[in-house]
């Protein structure tokens, strides 16, 4: 599948390339632990012209501060900062930050601590996605969503029903899934030692723990692992963000690499919006397996999602591993669509 535009973290834009067309990013808990480097990320994306940069008001640094900071970078990105308090509803407040934005990025909600599964937070967390994504609908309704928000295999069923229900095309909601690829990729590379830079695992299925299914029969530096080493493998792509949140001693979750794996997904769809067809996996709206949401490639292009692509070929243990968390994942989704049930946007 097509290579990624790479992550320009520190080349000037300066004549070094043509201006290219500009897009608005919105960038919601862009004051936080994930959104602060997503938001340097995206304020140097060359496709970026607008970057908003929206939080709480208690957040532990202003959304001003981070706006303020990144304004001094040199890009062509206009930073704008946009700051609500706990009790505010987002249609009461976002319609300026939100207005005209073709992408917004939700790294928001509660993150897991040490004991807890991220269907811990569904009670919250949905609440927190609700509040943002019922504003989108009513001021970006044409936007690409792409939710940070745990857990995510129970989150965008959510909002996409409760999307539809307004008569939206819920294609444009996706659950970013792209830290299970990061992760497959770089254990990979340990284990092998070939170019990273040519190593890309697919990873469908789900966004947690048995669900998330890493592809390594579809690598050619993977498919060289002996057999017997793949459930190992597995297990610790499945594993890896649990390993985070135990090494940070209930002070966070993964942050840095989830703001890497969030700036990858936008620049796939910022290449789209562009022009430029761009694979990457999400979790979306799928009609590939008989459950209704499912994490696969995805072609983005200029009207966002514009392909969902099947699974293709797969090792025994992969079809055996598939068919197993299939019970897990629509137990997931149903709990989405429950809360979708019980609940509807502004």
């Amino acid at each position: 599948w097509p290579p990624h535009i790479p992550i320009l973290c520190s080349q000037s834009l300066s004549g070094k390339m043509a201006q290219a067309a500009g897009f608005k990013v919105c960038v919601v808990g862009g004051a936080g632990g994930i959104g602060q480097p997503l938001s340097l990320l995206m304020a140097m994306d060359p496709l970026v012209s607008e970057l908003c940069v929206y939080d709480l008001t208690l957040a532990m640094v202003p959304a001003a501060g981070v706006a303020a900071d990144l304004s001094h970078i040199n890009s062509r990105a206009k930073v704008s900062a946009y700051a609500f308090d706990k009790d505010d509803k987002a249609i009461d407040k976002a319609e300026e930050c939100l207005t005209g934005c073709h992408l917004v990025l939700v790294p928001a909600g509660v993150p897991r601590k040490p004991g807890q599964d991220r269907k811990d937070l569904l009670g919250i967390n949905a609440g927190i996605a609700k509040n943002i994504v019922e504003a989108c609908a009513k001021f970006c309704p044409d936007a690409v969503i792409g939710l940070i928000v745990n857990p995510v295999n129970s989150v965008v069923p959510a909002m996409c029903e409760m999307w539809k229900k307004k008569g939206l095309n819920p294609a444009k909601i996706c659950g970013v899934t792209s830290l299970d690829i990061l992760r497959a990729n770089k254990f990979v590379y340990e284990l092998t030692g070939a170019p990273i830079g040519g190593i890309e695992i697919p990873v469908i299925g789900g966004h947690a723990g048995a669900t998330i299914l890493p592809l390594f029969s579809q690598d050619k530096a993977a498919a060289t692992i002996a057999a017997d080493k793949i459930p190992e493998l597995d297990k610790k792509v499945q594993d890896a963000g649990t390993v985070v949140v135990s090494a940070k001693g209930g002070k966070g979750s993964a942050t840095l690499s989830m703001a890497c794996a969030a700036s990858r997904f936008a620049k796939a769809v910022l290449a789209g919006l562009n022009g430029t067809d761009t694979v990457e996996c999400a979790y979306v709206m799928s009609s590939i397996t008989e459950l209704p949401y499912f994490a696969s490639k995805v072609t983005f292009g200029k009207e966002g999602v514009k392909e969902v692509h099947p699974i293709g070929e797969l090792s025994a243990y992969e079809k055996e591993r598939l068919a197993g968390l299939m019970a897990t994942l629509k137990e997931e989704i149903d709990a989405g669509l429950e809360y979708a049930a019980a609940n509807d946007f502004a």
